[in-house]
C-alpha cells in the first residue's frame, strides 16, 4: 500500500514537472511573441542590425591588419601562406646608405682667403726695400710679421732692385699652391671633414678646378700650435727656410681665415644621384617560411614581410577564402550583438522601451570597440591599454547611468567584441573581466570624488596585477619577456586610473545625456546654501520646513526597501519649491487670520493649489536641477483628488441648488455636482519607487499636523489609511512598488513620524497668587 502511494506520489511529481516545463515553453513562447508585437521591436532590430555591421566592419579591418610592435615579443609563430617576392628594405637601405657615404662630401674654395695673405708676403720685399730703419716700417706690417733688424735685413737680400726677387716669387707661389690644396677649417668644420673622411674623400672646388684630397690633408685654424706646426712644415716644403721661414709663418697665420666651406646643397644632389643608381633587393619567401617565431624579438622587417605576405595573401586568395574569415566575423559579432539585446530586454526595461536609449548605448559601445581595434592596430606597443580600458569604461558608464548588473553584463560582452576584433587570447579576456569586475563592484555609489578616485585605484591595480601574474603564467621566463609583462602591467594599471580620470572630467556630461544624478550632484543639492533651497526658505519657511520633514521621512522609508534614500531625500526637499510663487494660499505657511481661500471659489481655488506642480517644474529648468528630480516634483501628488476643495465645491454646489429651489419654491433639488476628475491633479503618477516613497510622506506629513493628540497607535492608523486610500486610488500602478515594499515602506514612515511628532511632557510652571 505504501510503496503504491509512493509510485502514485511519484506519478503525480512527474506529471507535474512535465507540466511546469510546458508552460515554461508556452510561457516563453508569449514572451517571444509579444516582444515581436511591441512597438520597440522594429527599431530595436535595425539598431542592431547597424551596430552589427559597423562592429563587423571595424572587427575585420583591424583583424587582417599587423598589429605588432617592433620590439614587442611575438606570442606566436607567424608562417608564409603564399610565395612573395618581398623588398629587402633593410639590404636596399644598407646599400644606399653605403652608396651615400661614399660620396665625396664638397667643399668651395675662398680665393680671396688664400689670395690676400699671399699677396701681402708676396710683396713685402717691395715694401722694405727703400726703408733704412725698422722704425720707417709700416706699424701694422711691423706686427703682421713681428719683424726686428734681423728678419728686415734678411728681406732686403731678397730685393732685386726694387721688386721681390724669383726666388722669393717662386717659394711664395710654392706655398700658394699648398694652401690650395690643404683646406684651412674652423673647428667645427674639421671634425665634420674628420668624420666623413673614414668613408670618403674631399672634393674640393677652387677657382674653377676641382681636386680630392684626404680629410687628413685638412689644417684647424682653430688650434693654433698645430696651424703653426702645419704652417712651417708647408712653407719649409715651398723653400722657405731660416730666417725667411718665421717671416712666413707669422704673415700667413696672422690673416689665417678658412679657405674652404662645405658645400651642403650640392653634395647633396651628389649623394642623390649615388642613390639613384642603387637597385632594390629583393628576397623570395616560399610559403610555409617562418616570418617570425614565438618568442622572438619583433623586428620592422618582420612587420614589412607580414604586411606584404598579408597584401598579398587578398590579392591572390579566391573569394570564398577571402570572404569565409570575414563572414564568420560578422557572425561571430551577430550573435554577441543579439546576446547583448536578449540581455538587455531581460535586465533593462528604461532602455528595453526606449529607441533613443538604444541608439545611445549602440554609439557608445561601438566608440568604445573603434577605440580599442583602431588604437591596438596604430600603437600595438600600447595593447595593453587599449584591449582592457574601453570594456572597463563601458562598464563605469552603465554603472553610473544604470545599474551595476547591467553595467557588468553588457562589459563582459563588449569584452567579447574588442576580443574579436583585436584578436586578444584568453589571458587578455581575463584581465579585462577582472577590471569589469571590481569596477562595477567598486561604483555602488558616486557620493563624492574620491569614490570615483578610489574605484580607479582598485580598477587600475587590478588590472595591472592580473596583467602581470598572467603574463608570468602564459610566456616562458627571460629577462626581456619579464621586461615587456612589467610594462604591460604598468600600461593596464595606467589604464584603469585614466578611466577613472575622463570618466570624472565627464561626468556633469554623463548625467546630462543619461538623464541621471549621482550622488556626487546629490549631495552638493541637498546644502541648504543651494539658491533655489535659500529662496524657498526666505519665501516660504513652513514649506521648507515641511520639505525637511518629509525629506527626512522618505529617507528612512527608501533605506528600509533598499531603494535610492539620497535621490529620495534631495526630491523631497524640492518637491514643493512651486509653493514659494504664492507662499500665503498654502496652509503651513498662513500665520493665522484671515485665509485667503475664503474669499475664492473651490475652482479658483483649486488652480492656485494645483499650480505649484507647474511652477515647481519651471522653477526646476531655471535653476538647472537634474532630470530625474523633476518627476519629484509633477509627480508627488500623482492624480490623488483635492479632497478639501472637491467636497466644498460640492457643499457650495448643494447650497446654490437649494437657494435657487426655494426661489422657484420647488422642493426637488437638482444639484449639479462638480466631477472627481475635475479635482484631480494632472499627474503623472509615480514612475519610480522613490517618488511613490515621497507621495506618502508627503501626505502623511501634512495629516499628521492636523491629529490634536499625535500618539504612535493614532499615527500608525493614519499611515495605513493613507497607504490603502492611495493604493486603491492606484497611484502606485505605474511603479515597481511590491506589497511586501509598501508594507516596509508603512512600517518605517510610522515609527519615524511618530519620533517626529511624539507627544512631550507639559512641565508645570510657579504662578504667584494675585
Amino acid at each position: 500500500m505504501a510503496n503504491e502511494t509512493s509510485q502514485r506520489k511519484g506519478r503525480n511529481g512527474s506529471t507535474h514537472r512535465r507540466t511546469s516545463i510546458r508552460k515554461q515553453r508556452v510561457d516563453l513562447g508569449k514572451s517571444l511573441i509579444a516582444l515581436w508585437r511591441s512597438p520597440g521591436f522594429g527599431w530595436a532590430l535595425v539598431i542592431g542590425l547597424v551596430f552589427t555591421l559597423l562592429a563587423g566592419i571595424f572587427a575585420i579591418w583591424a583583424r587582417e591588419r599587423p598589429m605588432l610592435a617592433v620590439g614587442r615579443i611575438a606570442d606566436q609563430t607567424l608562417t608564409v601562406r603564399v610565395e612573395i617576392a618581398v623588398p629587402d628594405e633593410e639590404t636596399t637601405q644598407r646599400r644606399i646608405d653605403d652608396a651615400r657615404n661614399r660620396v665625396s662630401p664638397i667643399y668651395i674654395g675662398d680665393p680671396a682667403s688664400v689670395d690676400v695673405p699671399i699677396i701681402e708676403l708676396q710683396q713685402l720685399p717691395r715694401v722694405v726695400s727703400s726703408v733704412t730703419s725698422l722704425n720707417d716700417v709700416n706699424a701694422q706690417t711691423k706686427k703682421q710679421f713681428s719683424l726686428n733688424d734681423e728678419r728686415l735685413n734678411a728681406l732686403k737680400l731678397e730685393v732685386s732692385g726694387s721688386e721681390p726677387s724669383s726666388a722669393w716669387l717662386s717659394r711664395v707661389a710654392a706655398l700658394r699652391e699648398m694652401l690650395v690644396k690643404r683646406p684651412l677649417l674652423s673647428a667645427s668644420q674639421w671634425q665634420e671633414a674628420a668624420r666623413i673622411g673614414q668613408r670618403a674623400m674631399l672634393e674640393l672646388r677652387f677657382a674653377g678646378q676641382s681636386g680630392l684630397t684626404p680629410p687628413s690633408n685638412a689644417i684647424n685654424i682653430d688650434d693654433t700650435q698645430g696651424f703653426r706646426d702645419e704652417l712651417r712644415k708647408l712653407a719649409r716644403d715651398a723653400g722657405f727656410n731660416g730666417i725667411l721661414l718665421d717671416i712666413a709663418v707669422e704673415g700667413i697665420s696672422e690673416l689665417a681665415v678658412p679657405t674652404y666651406s662645405f658645400d651642403s646643397e650640392a653634395t647633396e644632389k651628389k649623394q642623390y644621384a649615388a642613390e639613384l643608381t642603387v637597385e632594390p633587393v629583393i628576397r623570395r619567401m616560399y610559403k610555409g617560411n617562418t616570418i617570425v617565431e614565438r618568442g622572438a624579438v619583433i623586428t620592422q622587417s618582420h612587420i614589412n614581410d607580414y604586411r606584404q605576405e598579408s597584401m598579398q595573401y587578398r590579392h591572390n586568395a579566391s573569394l570564398p577564402v577571402l570572404w569565409m574569415p570575414r563572414l564568420s566575423v560578422v557572425a561571430g559579432v551577430a550573435l554577441i550583438t543579439s546576446i547583448i539585446a536578449m540581455y538587455v530586454a531581460m535586465y533593462s526595461q528604461r532602455l528595453r522601451q526606449n529607441p533613443e536609449r538604444m541608439a545611445g548605448l549602440c554609439v557608445l559601445l561601438l566608440a568604445m570597440l573603434a577605440l580599442g581595434a583602431v588604437g591596438t592596430v596604430v600603437s600595438p606597443q600600447f595593447r595593453a591599454i587599449f584591449v582592457t580600458a574601453p570594456s572597463v569604461f563601458v562598464s563605469v558608464i552603465l554603472a553610473i547611468a544604470y545599474d551595476r548588473r547591467l553595467a557588468m553584463g553588457i562589459g563582459i560582452f563588449h569584452a567579447l567584441l574588442v576580443a574579436l576584433a583585436t584578436r586578444a587570447g584568453v589571458a587578455e579576456l581575463l584581465v579585462t573581466f577582472s577590471g569589469i569586475t571590481i569596477a562595477t563592484w567598486s561604483l555602488a555609489e558616486i557620493r563624492d570624488r574620491r569614490s570615483l578616485v578610489r574605484a580607479s585605484m582598485w580598477t587600475g591595480g587590478t588590472l595591472g596585477l592580473t596583467t602581470l601574474a598572467l603574463g608570468l603564467i602564459e610566456q616562458p621566463a627571460s629577462s626581456i619577456v619579464v621586461r615587456e609583462i612589467l610594462i604591460d602591467s604598468t600600461l593596464a594599471l595606467l589604464g584603469g586610473l585614466v578611466v577613472g580620470g575622463v570618466v570624472l572630467f565627464l561626468l556633469p556630461t554623463i548625467e546630462e545625456a543619461f538623464d541621471i544624478s549621482t550622488g556626487m550632484t546629490l549631495i552638493e543639492l541637498r546644502d541648504p546654501k543651494h539658491p533655489l533651497l535659500r529662496q524657498l526658505q526666505q519665501r516660504a519657511p513652513g514649506t521648507y520646513n515641511h520639505s525637511l520633514n518629509v525629506a527626512t521621512i522618505a529617507e528612512t522609508a527608501a533605506d528600509a526597501i533598499g531603494a535610492d534614500a539620497l535621490l529620495t531625500y534631495v526630491g523631497g526637499l524640492y518637491h514643493d519649491v512651486g509653493k514659494m510663487n504664492k507662499p500665503e494660499y498654502f496652509v503651513e505657511n498662513q500665520s493665522g487670520g484671515l485665509n485667503k481661500h475664503d474669499r475664492l471659489s473651490p475652482a479658483m481655488s483649486l488652480l492656485l493649489i494645483v499650480g505649484h506642480v507647474k511652477d515647481g517644474l519651471e522653477l526646476a529648468r531655471e535653476f538647472g536641477l537634474p532630470r530625474p528630480l523633476h518627476h519629484f516634483i509633477e509627480a508627488h501628488h500623482g492624480t490623488t483628488l483635492v479632497e478639501y476643495f472637491y467636497h466644498r465645491a460640492k457643499k457650495k454646489a448643494r447650497e446654490k441648488a437649494e437657494e435657487e429651489a426655494a426661489a422657484a419654491g420647488s422642493t426637488a433639488v437638482d444639484v449639479n455636482e462638480p466631477q472627481e476628475i475635475e479635482y484631480r491633479y494632472p499627474g503623472p503618477r509615480p514612475q519610480t519607487k522613490e517618488v511613490a516613497i515621497l507621495m506618502l510622506a508627503d501626505a502623511i506629513e501634512s495629516a499628521t499636523r492636523s491629529l490634536t493628540e499625535p500618539t504612535p497607535s493614532r499615527i500608525d492608523s493614519l499611515v495605513r489609511e493613507i497607504a490603502n486610500k492611495r493604493l486603491l486610488d492606484g497611484q502606485f500602478d505605474e511603479c515597481e512598488l511590491t506589497l511586501a515594499e509598501l508594507h516596509v515602506i508603512v512600517e518605517s514612515i510610522s515609527r519615524t513620524v511618530a519620533s517626529i511628532y511624539h507627544g512631550r511632557i507639559a512641565y508645570p510652571t510657579d504662578q504667584r497668587a494675585g
